[in-house]
């Protein structure tokens, strides 16, 4: 009886998390209400209330969902980059795949209201971060050291060389993304045009075998 009762509890739960996303989406956190929530999964106002305390931590559970995708994306790199033979043509294929998976329509919403509401839930919008993107760059840097040691790649600081990978990728289509409503949507060989792009930049200033430091070649 009571595994009945936390079966029907499970389908709840997951049932006004998704009518909730749908609904924080269209109408912004100031325009829903617990109300629109519950009408749209097809509970009572009280059972949402049963799950969730208020309308802010339902939204914050919402929103740290969405770091489920950096375990698919630190995975990634490392499958990756990890032995690798040919730098150019595997970072070239992690860069489309990164691309592709951060413009998910629904991530691209839900960064778009984490930013909105960045003043008023300033900790919400570091632990998504952090639980995110530093994850994801963290992750990067580390492999990334790991091809200088190899002499694929040369820098000083591995952490920045992983920001500079991921601001050139991503700079283009998530900027429009976030000021036009990804609408229409890139296709999918545009996004892969500028992943390919950004990674001929990167390589350019990163790739090849280390070059001596100017101090030393004196």
């Amino acid at each position: 009886m009571k595994i009945d009762d936390d079966k029907r509890s499970g389908r709840k739960h997951r049932a006004i998390l998704q009518a909730a996303t749908a609904t924080f989406v269209n109408k912004g956190y100031d325009g829903t209400s617990m109300e629109d929530i519950a009408t749209k999964a097809g509970v009572s106002k009280q059972t949402v209330y049963k799950h969730f305390a208020d309308k802010k931590q339902l939204f914050a559970e919402i929103v740290l969902a969405t770091t489920s995708h950096v375990d698919q994306v630190v995975d990634l790199v490392a499958k990756s980059l990890n032995d690798t033979q040919n730098l150019n043509e595997d970072l070239a294929a992690l860069a489309r795949r990164f691309v592709t998976e951060l413009m998910d329509v629904e991530l691209l919403q839900i960064r778009r209201l984490v930013l909105a509401n960045a003043d008023r839930m300033p900790e919400l919008g570091r632990k998504w971060y952090a639980n995110g993107f530093e994850r994801v760059l963290a992750g990067l840097a580390t492999h990334f050291q790991k091809l200088a040691e190899r002499d694929l790649l040369h820098f000083e600081d591995p952490l920045l060389a992983a920001n500079h990978f991921v601001g050139m990728l991503l700079w283009i289509p998530v900027n429009e993304a976030m000021f036009t409503g990804n609408i229409p949507p890139r296709s999918k060989a545009s996004l892969d045009h500028l992943a390919n792009a950004a990674v001929r930049a990167f390589l350019a200033a990163y790739g090849g075998p280390s070059r001596p430091s100017a101090k030393a070649r004196r």
